[in-house]
């Protein structure tokens, strides 16, 4: 099955389940702040300008898009994204990617003069930390300006959120935003940040044990919904963070916000809106719902190695077979609908890259196991 085909099918998988969350956001649109475009990045990922916006039609959302990485440098990756960019203005926000050690400010001032919204930085990628003097050089162009600077913050980034914190001290009206739920310092960083109100993360990210702690530590209005396009499939994400926000009690308003109000505001240097911490849960997860997630995040960690996940979604259907009276019996049900959709996408794939699109339905079952609270499909 080609990648496009499977996409239209875990599309229409999942568009029951984002129908009753779009209806509780009423007017307001979903933006995303993280998604790529690119042909020749080293991992085989790749994305045009075409695939992306269909990715975010389903949503009817609107995005932020910078290059994937180049290794032979941005200047003409920057300038595809600034086009792709113009062909739908409606639609699509271009951040300018740059590596510190290769002319990045003159190459960002050329690229937000002519249009660009934001800078992307990918310390891992390029090798470099925020310590460089380039990026010092980045964080006061984006204070002046009053732009949002987006970071990858998986691991293996020496000091990643500790530079964050005291540049985002140092350069009150840059907007920093650490990607991939802030994985690589969440543990301590949720404590300074409503100190740091320009300090931002964004949902680039799919652990649920991550999901759940950042939506229930970080203040609601310091996070910005993302899908990581094309890495993320953009109504899985929808479903699945804002299902994650709604476990742990987020208010409507909040909602609103994270899903992308506050990167409006982001976007045009408006003040942001301020949304504190959510209650968090007030019911323990149901006995046979964590069994399920916990084989399915099995089964997707499988994947990530480079493994087959056959037999731990085996085991999540086991995990499934309860009685008909059990109160989690309906979404299990619908768990299992998920789960054979898998099986028959994943049976048919290429295998072009190590995590097909097929691991977005199981990204997606181990979301909606662990999000109870949230609305079943319409």
């Amino acid at each position: 099955m080609a990648r496009a085909e499977s996409m239209e099918v875990i599309d229409r998988a999942l568009a029951p389940w984002w129908s009753p969350i779009r209806e509780m956001l009423g007017e307001h649109v979903l933006y995303d702040a993280h998604t790529h475009l690119g042909q020749n990045d080293p991992d085989n990922f790749k994305q045009t300008p075409a695939e992306l916006l269909a990715g975010i039609a389903p949503v009817g959302a609107r995005a932020v898009t910078f290059a994937m990485h180049e290794p032979d440098g941005y200047p003409p990756a920057n300038d595809a994204v600034l086009e792709a960019v113009a062909g739908a203005p409606d639609r699509l926000v271009a951040f300018v990617r740059v590596d510190p050690r290769a002319d990045a400010v003159a190459e960002a001032v050329r690229c937000l003069d002519l249009g660009a919204r934001g800078i992307k930085l990918h310390p891992r990628a390029e090798g470099f930390g925020l310590g460089e003097p380039a990026v010092e050089e980045l964080f006061a162009l984006a204070h002046d300006r009053r732009i949002p600077i987006l970071i990858h913050a998986g691991r293996g980034i020496p000091a990643l959120g500790e530079n964050a914190v005291t540049l985002a001290g140092r350069y009150p009206d840059a907007r920093i935003i650490l990607a991939h739920a802030a994985v690589s310092d969440l543990a301590w960083i949720w404590e300074l940040m409503p100190d740091h109100p320009n300090l931002l993360v964004d949902t680039s990210w799919w652990s649920p044990g991550d999901m759940m702690a950042m939506f229930a530590l970080i203040p609601s209005g310091q996070i910005l919904w993302a899908s990581d396009s094309p890495y993320g499939r953009p109504i899985n994400s929808a479903v699945a963070h804002l299902r994650f926000a709604l476990q742990n009690g987020v208010g409507i308003d909040a909602l609103r916000s994270i899903a992308g109000g506050q990167l409006e505001r982001v976007l045009s240097g408006a003040e942001l809106e301020h949304h504190g911490r959510p209650p968090g849960e007030t019911e323990p997860l149901n006995l046979h719902l964590e069994r399920v997630v916990s084989h399915l995040v099995a089964a997707v960690g499988y994947l990530v190695a480079g493994d087959q996940p056959a037999e731990m979604v085996s085991l999540a259907r086991l995990a499934c077979d309860v009685g008909g009276d059990d109160p989690a019996r309906p979404l299990l049900d619908h768990i299992l609908a998920l789960l054979a959709r898998w099986e028959e996408i994943s049976e048919r794939e290429d295998g072009e890259v190590r995590f097909p699109p097929s691991a977005t339905l199981l990204t997606a079952a181990l979301s909606i196991a662990r999000t109870p609270a949230g609305p079943l499909p319409l």
